[in-house]
């Protein structure tokens, strides 16, 4: 087993995972946004075209059902519109751009955390839509098999990638829990863990590339 201080660092190089789409166009937002209060600064270029959500229009209250379609089976994830109203309402304009159609979920870690993580149309894990938005946390953030987070490279630097928790994982309250898989989605990734990563190593792409073909909402 891995001692702390390394999965402390794996969790540092998942916080430098998730950038936002490169040098900010705008102020970057504070952490901890408000339901009702969401704001979405312009934040390098997008990997693809897309529209940031509308200002003023009406905010996640509840449960919202996605369910991603990769080339290793589908993945049913209940989305949190209650807790990360912010979160989901970006998560699902960016699916209904066709945003995260045809890309790849770049990274698999197998030791000290355990997730897969997706969301980057250019594969590189520096992609990102073009904005940025506030993390949605209160500090009692755990991350156990099936959590859907997002992925960031600082406080209120969150843009379009995210991570699926395959097994229960350590990691600071650092990271907007916004959905949880169904046991059926959790599987899949399961299974796309265990062919480990290409290399080898503990950290890199998965083993089987693993595409997201399309992400249906309701």
């Amino acid at each position: 087993m891995r001692s702390m201080s390394a999965a402390l660092a794996a969790a540092a190089l998942l916080l430098l995972a998730g950038c936002s789409g490169g040098a900010s166009d705008g102020a970057a937002p504070s952490a901890g946004a408000s339901a009702g209060e969401c704001s979405y600064a312009a934040s390098g270029q997008p990997a693809v075209d897309v529209t940031p959500p509308a200002a003023g229009t009406d905010r996640p209250t509840g449960q919202v059902d996605v369910v991603l379609s990769t080339s290793a089976g589908d993945i049913p994830i209940a989305l949190d519109g209650e807790s990360a109203p912010c979160t989901v309402e970006s998560f699902v304009s960016l699916a209904q751009q066709q945003y995260f159609s045809n890309t790849e979920c770049h990274r698999l870690t197998t030791s000290g955390i355990f997730v897969l993580q997706c969301g980057d149309p250019t594969g590189t894990g520096r992609g990102g839509p073009g904005y940025r938005f506030a993390d949605e946390l209160d500090g009692s953030e755990t991350y156990p098999a099936g959590t859907v987070a997002m992925a960031n490279a600082g406080p209120g630097t969150n843009g379009s990638q995210f991570f699926l928790v395959y097994e229960d994982t350590q990691l600071a309250p650092d990271y907007t829990v916004f959905g949880t898989m169904s046991p059926e989605g959790l599987d899949v990734v399961k299974s796309i863990a265990a062919a480990g990563t290409a290399g080898g190593a503990a950290d890199g792409a998965p083993a089987t590339p693993v595409t997201i073909s399309d992400v249906t909402v309701g």
